[in-house]
């Protein structure tokens, strides 16, 4: 199939660029991979300690929306059309979307043609600080309103409203949705529990 030649691993020189429409497609041939300027980029299985920190936060994020129908959560890896021309799909580890910003039609079967009210990247050891940074600046350009970044190995959430506005937690400071997801708050060690 044609998709394998899409992927990062190919040559620059010689790569198409992908469009989100294309990437929806060949996430059927049982790749993971994120969608970066118009180029795929295999991503490898998360490793036990990011998947049960981000199952811990998805769980919690969940509970609290759904009781109180704020919106919906999206589990680890839900692509999220966060640019166009060329197109940039990120798949945070876990995401919110308020209520009023789900599109008329419904939870769309494909990636989300938006980007999250909040979206929280679980930090592998693999990640590079730059890469890192990189995702979170495209959630905020996108118009993602709070990213928390997660460091299971510090146990610590670095919490973005802006480039500007940084805020570090750990153990039993507060992690709160603040005006994003209203009403939640729970300590950053119940995220590494």
């Amino acid at each position: 199939m044609e998709a394998v030649a899409l992927i990062a691993s190919d040559k620059p020189e010689t790569q198409k660029l992908v469009t989100a429409e294309e990437a929806a497609q060949l996430s059927t041939v049982n790749r993971r991979f994120e969608l970066v300027k118009g180029i795929c980029i295999d991503m490898s299985p998360a490793g036990g300690v990011h998947g049960v920190v981000a199952n811990t936060i998805g769980s919690i994020l969940r509970d609290h929306a759904r009781k109180r129908q704020l919106g919906v959560v999206t589990a680890a890896e839900t692509g999220f059309i966060l640019a166009r021309d060329p197109d940039t799909v990120r798949g945070a580890d876990a995401a919110f979307i308020s209520k009023e910003r789900i599109p008329a039609e419904g939870v769309p079967v494909s990636f989300w043609p938006l980007a999250p009210d909040l979206a929280v990247e679980v930090v592998s050891p693999g990640d590079s600080p730059d890469e890192v940074q990189e995702k979170v600046e495209e959630y905020l350009a996108a118009g993602t309103r709070m990213v928390w970044v997660v460091y299971p190995k510090r146990q610590s959430v670095a919490v973005y409203r802006s480039l500007r506005d940084v805020k570090i937690l750990r153990g039993d400071e507060a992690l709160s949705g603040e005006d994003v997801l209203a009403g939640f708050e729970c300590k950053v060690s119940e995220v590494f529990e």
